[in-house]
């Protein structure tokens, strides 16, 4: 996925003809167009347009990255050749993009988490002119949603949809900033549902639409005729030349509000876990179990002392709803459990050997848990190693699985990893691992995958 941030025009020179056939003919001054057609009104967005965009807001952010640079400029030998500052090289940036006020009263706004990250000053401006300071509330990468506050503004919010009522076909409106283009408003449709896989690790359920979404329009609303917000515009899929070429994405006003609602209450998003391994129930797998009109999430393992085991889930069971909401594929039950929150009681649907049973769980805390079973150990070796599950084998010690996100899997720990050796002592077993890693420092993990082998260092 690419995005371009420099527009380019073409120049229109080509003449349309256009035919009615059957309708009497209208004469026009030159440059207007007809209120109606044989006494049929034509019809326009612009009411609707008028009632919403004062909802829509202008973010402008900046703030200082670091700069990549070559790892040998760590070095301090080459530093003192080179001259090089002491201390990580940051450049100054400024961006935009788009956001929509959803609580005028408290001064709340939803935009995306990519909008605002790294800013250290966010502006807001309404479309009136108006600029107000903004803070962060929250966010979450994980489904890319923030939330500022604005204080001492006086705001119009915009009514929020039940995005599941959405359906493929439905007129949609998108507004929003791009280019820098001020309530720039686009129409079509959506497009799709459901759409998920574009972002590694993320959790995502986009509602995919054909209404032009560009840069900037990042944060904006995807609205419906009634005026209600469907989305939040996320992101777009674009050619080589960066634009857009009718495949846009939003967040669906259902799961922002979900991440809303955590982030104004926590401040960060309490994510849960089930305790499953599942893939996608396809129809060949049906097929094979014996139910070739079954659908869903299949149980592949369950994970000690888990939610799920409590509840009584089986490995073979097929997770079909979710608090009566149908599941259809492994993407819609890990989006589901995910944004509820820790402690929440969850009903789910499931088929066991073709029959329909209910069960009850208690969504786990997604941290590490010291009582579960696949903790075989008090406890994780070194502090970067969290969220791996670690276990003794011939070759080594294998990693069972990496928790996305978690520090394991930001060093580069990757499901069937065999880590051979710390520094230059071999290690055969966690406890051999906890040994050599005991001491306070900088340490080099050797490990094995595949067929080769590489270097990770832990800090």
């Amino acid at each position: 996925m690419t995005f371009s941030s420099r527009p380019f025009l073409v120049a229109a020179t080509a003449t349309t003809a256009l035919f009615v056939v059957g309708l009497p003919a209208v004469t026009l001054a030159a440059g207007k167009l007809p209120t109606s057609v044989a006494a049929t009104p034509v019809p326009s967005l612009a009411p609707m347009v008028k009632q919403v965009s004062p909802s829509v807001v202008s973010i402008q952010t900046r703030g200082k990255v670091r700069e990549q640079r070559n790892p040998l400029m760590d070095d301090p030998f080459f530093r003192r050749f080179f001259n090089v500052p002491e201390g990580p090289a940051e450049r100054e940036f400024q961006a935009a993009g788009s956001g929509v006020v959803v609580d005028a009263k408290q001064g709340y706004l939803l935009t995306n988490a990519h909008v605002v990250e790294n800013a250290s000053e966010i502006t807001v401006s309404t479309q009136d002119d108006h600029q107000f300071k903004a803070e962060v509330v929250g966010k979450d990468p994980a489904t890319d949603i923030a939330v500022l506050r604005v204080k001492g503004a006086q705001l119009q919010e915009l009514t929020m949809a039940d995005s599941d009522n959405a359906e493929v076909g439905d007129f949609v409106v998108a507004i929003g900033n791009p280019f820098g283009l001020q309530h720039t408003v686009t129409s079509g449709i959506i497009s799709g549902l459901g759409r998920s896989g574009i972002n590694e690790d993320s959790f995502e359920n986009f509602i995919q639409t054909d209404a032009s979404i560009n840069p900037g329009n990042s944060g904006g609303a995807l609205v419906n005729l009634r005026g209600e917000l469907v989305g939040i515009n996320s992101a777009i899929l674009s050619g080589n030349g960066g634009g857009n070429i009718g495949i846009g994405f939003a967040i669906p006003s259902n799961m922002a509000r979900a991440v809303m609602d955590q982030l104004i209450k926590y401040g960060e998003v309490k994510r849960g876990v089930l305790g499953v391994s599942i893939f996608t129930l396809t129809p060949g797998l049906a097929k094979g179990a014996g139910n070739a009109d079954a659908r869903g999430a299949l149980v592949s393992q369950v994970v000690d002392g888990s939610a799920a085991e409590k509840a009584g889930v089986k490995a073979g069971d097929v997770i079909t709803a979710v608090n009566g909401h149908t599941i259809k594929s492994a993407a819609e039950l890990r989006n589901a459990i995910g944004l509820l929150r820790v402690g929440q009681k969850v009903q789910l649907d499931l088929l066991r050997d073709s029959k329909p049973l209910q069960l009850t769980a208690s969504i786990n805390d997604a941290a590490p848990n010291k009582d579960s079973a696949n903790a075989k150990d008090s406890g994780d070796p070194h502090p970067a190693l969290a969220g791996a599950s670690l276990e003794d084998s011939a070759n080594g010690v294998r990693v069972q699985s990496v928790e996305p996100r978690s520090p394991a899997a930001a060093i580069g720990l990757r499901t069937g990893d065999a880590i051979v050796a710390v520094g230059r002592t071999r290690v055969d077993s966690v406890n051999a691992l906890r040994e050599a890693l005991k001491e306070e420092g900088s340490y080099l993990l050797t490990v094995r995958r595949g067929n080769g082998a590489l270097i990770i260092p832990l800090q």
